[in-house]
């Protein structure tokens, strides 16, 4: 570009500026203009090396997204700000920190949230993308001025879309059409809507807006004489009432006319309700505002016929957007039937400008009281859904999605979860093997357990490492089903690995009791301990259930001649069937419940409405006399016992004693040296089935005193772990306390 191009581009920016100042619908303070000036020239320092596909310099883009939000929108100075901000953190080295800096945290709130947006990846499904996108503008919105301004920001872009390629300008119009203009619908920006609409045609179906736009400039000559002759006809009786008014003639959009013409399968001149005539009235006085609409009603009805199944009373209970207007449909000149509008100046100004008006007229120029009234409004109309009988014929119904939320992850991409989701949920909702090596969470910057319950809006990043893995506390936490399945699955395998070892562990020490390992002791061997499969016996081997003493034990046992003559003798049940024996599966031998999140032993009674079994889901109640009673989950007390008697319910579970996990505390003393905590919880975490609880290390004059927290599957376990510990160089002493 020469001196001369950019010293007429700077000059065009400078007006943009001034015209943004000057048409803002909110009264700007000395201090907003100062504000709306230091954001535009960060805008302008940030953006000064970018341009956009047309060529144009990137920060018009920033000032006409403003212009829509102080114009069109109406909203106040922090927004305008937002505006002219709202690409600076997503495409510029300026980051959300010197945002807030400068601007404030409601501003970076505002940023924050419109960059998030953005961060969707833009190369997914449409249809998929945009729902949950649609979704989440209804969930993320700490400050629903984020919803407002990314409505300003994309119709913009829809202006400006002439330099795209084909491709990308139907994909972006699909998505407006399917998102932007229902909300903007909602939100009361009924112009906005109506533009974003066109416009979304205009790219979706090029050849269907271009004819449907060139007969509407035809026969507007003779609409608009139409309309005349309309106006003439009531014009002597409202000037009779000396009512001050204007009669406007308003073309239907050519979305709209699209539509009518799809859904009654006409063409364009059979649609007969191309345009509507508004009667925009002054009111003197706010008390006389709903009497003179039903004045004007009284008029145009003794001229026209009205259509009574057509009447909208929308001044008498306004529409949850704030919209109000009496709308009546007449039998006008040449038999042809007309929509009339009738609204104060003060309901025109709403209708178009939304809640922004709504505020201007209630609060007048209170600047000091700002927007808030008419946001939280506005946010109370995203969250609740109305009720009202003629809202539902509006083309959009916006459902809120309360049993789902959605997350963000590390790189802005968007999941759905249902409510209550944890980040170990997300963990595997994101891929299989980022769940079973999930190590901690961190949600918004912040390191959290993996039981934390997500919630809309939260940025989730997982840790992960490749040693860790699932365990049984995991079941705890997950709440999808994906998860819970991964998890048992990942279960299943790690026993089925212990198991393999098991039957080496097992083979070697039948070896040294003289004994093969072959089809026949396998059976006696689980008939033995009386288990079910040879996977549990060898799974039991593994975990050191089953050590050295019992296995003497059974050896004994078998070689005694008489005792196995009369075993032989007495013994009617048959041997276990091969195909059973060989189980693919370790089985849980159910035969004791525990109670609460600590699963605590305590003393039961099975309750006799029901007669639990071992395996049955259970739960607890704490009788007046009787102690606790087990129940089925689904005995015909159990929706009385839950509804009356809360607070003395109990969770429950069956658990197989064999696979419980003790917790012991070990206390350690010797001599300090460097890195010897490290090595504790080095043979720690080597040593098989044993997870840290806790851990605490004191020093005193060169001595130290330890105190670990372990969990064990049984005391063969923790005899090795501290025997192994007592080999580290500087441990004197090793008790368990």
């Amino acid at each position: 570009m020469t001196e001369i191009d950019i010293e007429k581009e700077n000059a065009a920016i400078a007006r943009q500026y001034k015209e943004l100042l000057r048409i803002s619908y909110q009264i700007l303070s000395d201090e907003d203009k100062k504000i709306i000036r230091k954001a535009f020239d960060v805008a302008v320092d940030a953006h000064k090396e970018q341009r956009r596909k047309s060529g144009e310099a990137y920060i018009f883009h920033p000032i006409a997204v403003a212009k829509i939000v102080a114009s069109e929108i109406g909203l106040d100075a922090t927004s305008i700000v937002a505006a002219l901000l709202h690409d600076v953190v997503e495409d510029t080295e300026y980051t959300l920190e010197d945002i807030e800096r400068m601007f404030g945290i409601t501003v970076a709130k505002i940023v924050d949230g419109l960059t998030k947006i953005s961060h969707l990846k833009k190369d997914k499904d449409v249809s998929m993308q945009a729902e949950n996108f649609r979704k989440m503008l209804l969930t993320i919105n700490d400050d629903v001025r984020v919803i407002i301004i990314k409505i300003a920001d994309r119709l913009h872009n829809m202006q400006t879309m002439g330099s795209m390629p084909a491709h990308k300008q139907v994909k972006i119009a699909s998505e407006t059409l399917y998102i932007y203009a229902p909300l903007a619908h909602r939100i009361g920006l009924y112009n906005i809507k109506t533009e974003l609409e066109d416009l979304g045609l205009k790219y979706t179906e090029p050849e269907v807006f271009n004819d449907i736009q060139n007969k509407i400039e035809e026969s507007k000559e003779e609409q608009q004489e139409y309309i005349d002759n309309f106006a003439s006809i009531i014009k002597n009786s409202l000037d009779k009432e000396e009512l001050s008014y204007e009669i406007k003639g308003r073309f239907k959009s050519i979305f709209s006319i699209r539509r009518k013409m799809v859904k009654q399968v006409v063409t364009f001149d059979e649609v007969y309700d191309k345009f509507a005539i508004r009667i925009i009235y002054e009111t003197a006085t706010p008390d006389n505002e709903k009497f003179l609409a039903w004045k004007i009603y009284s008029i145009v009805t003794d001229h026209f016929r009205p259509n009574p199944v057509r009447l909208r009373d929308w001044i008498s209970s306004p529409k949850s957007t704030g919209y109000e207007a009496l709308h009546i449909t007449v039998m006008g000149p040449k038999g042809r039937w007309v929509e009339v509008q009738i609204r104060s100046h003060r309901m025109h100004e709403i209708a178009e400008k939304g809640y922004a008006a709504h505020f201007k007229y209630k609060q007048g120029e209170q600047k000091e009281q700002g927007l808030e009234p008419w946001l939280n409004k506005l946010q109370e109309a995203l969250e609740n859904q109305e009720t009202n009988a003629v809202d539902f014929v509006e083309q959009f119904k916006l459902n809120l999605y309360a049993k789902e939320i959605f997350v963000f992850t590390p790189t802005g991409d968007l999941r759905s979860l249902p409510k209550g989701a944890t980040p170990l949920d997300f963990a595997f909702s994101i891929h299989t093997q980022v769940g079973y090596h999930t190590r901690g969470a961190k949600v918004n910057g912040k390191l959290v357990p993996l039981s934390h319950e997500l919630k809309s809006g939260d940025q989730v990043e997982i840790i992960t490492s490749d040693k860790s893995k699932p365990n049984a506390n995991w079941l705890d936490y997950a709440t999808t089903s994906r998860a819970r399945s991964r998890i048992k699955s990942s279960l299943r395998e790690e026993k089925k690995s212990i198991a393999e070892d098991g039957k080496e562990i097992l083979r070697r020490k039948l070896k040294q009791l003289k004994i093969a390992l072959d089809e026949k002791s396998i059976n006696e061997l689980v008939s033995h301990f009386k288990l079910k499969t040879s996977l549990d016996l060898f799974y039991r081997v593994g975990i050191g259930t089953i050590d050295n003493q019992k296995l003497k034990e059974f050896a004994s046992q078998r070689s005694n001649s008489i005792f196995k003559f009369f075993k032989n003798k007495i013994r009617r049940s048959p041997s276990i069937p091969i195909e059973e024996i060989n189980q693919p599966e370790v089985s849980n031998r159910y035969d004791l419940i525990v109670f609460g999140k600590e699963e605590e032993k305590l003393n039961y009674k099975l309750a006799n409405c029901c007669n639990p079994i071992p395996g049955d889901p259970v739960f607890g109640f704490v009788t007046v006399n009787e102690g606790i009673k087990v129940h089925k989950k689904d005995c015909p007390n159990a929706v009385s016992l839950q509804a009356n008697y809360a607070y003395r319910i109990m969770a429950a579970k069956w658990i197989d004693s064999s696979q419980e996990e003790f917790t012991a505390l070990l206390e350690l003393t010797g001599i300090d040296n460097m890195g010897l905590v490290n090595e504790v919880t080095k043979i720690i975490s080597n040593n098989m089935h044993v997870n840290i609880r806790n851990i605490s290390f004191e020093t005193n004059d060169g001595i130290f005193t330890g105190r670990i927290t372990v969990i064990v599957k049984n005391n063969t376990i923790l005899k090795r772990l501290m025997t192994n510990l007592k080999k580290i160089n500087g441990i004197e002493k090793i008790t368990r306390a």
